[in-house]
């Protein structure tokens, strides 16, 4: 189980809590916010792009495959008839084969955060005394 606490004390600046860790997230001047962190939809993407890295550096371990650096571009779009789409491009620092490609295209599909947004989830709201 995952749990991450969000503060948010004046405007869009927030601080966002997982155990020892900290960041910090915003939105940008456009929005309203101070452009003092990432917005929620770059956390979102950043989510999205780290599930991936480590689901394809783990795969590859299981396989003894050298990958090199691992970069995965994360980029949310809506086109002109309002349909949002996520576009994710994943760069390794060694060559691969095409067989490996493709594997590593059907781990990403089913890494967690992936599986997650494809098939979505329930989510439940509660207001605190």
């Amino acid at each position: 189980m995952s749990h991450v606490t969000v503060i948010n004390e004046h405007a869009h600046l927030q601080q966002v809590v997982s155990g020892h860790h900290h960041l910090t997230a915003d939105e940008p001047v456009t929005a309203g916010g101070s452009d003092a962190g990432f917005g929620a939809t770059e956390l979102l993407l950043a989510s999205l792009g780290s599930c991936a890295a480590v689901a394809v550096r783990r795969h590859a371990a299981q396989r003894q495959w050298t990958l090199g650096k691992v970069t995965v571009g994360v980029r949310w779009s809506r086109n002109e008839g309002g349909e949002e789409h996520i576009e994710r491009r994943l760069s390794f620092g060694r060559p691969l084969s095409e067989p490996q490609k493709l594997e590593l295209l059907k781990v990403v599909e089913q890494a967690p955060i992936s599986a997650l947004l494809a098939h979505g989830v329930r989510i439940q709201s509660a207001i605190l005394e």
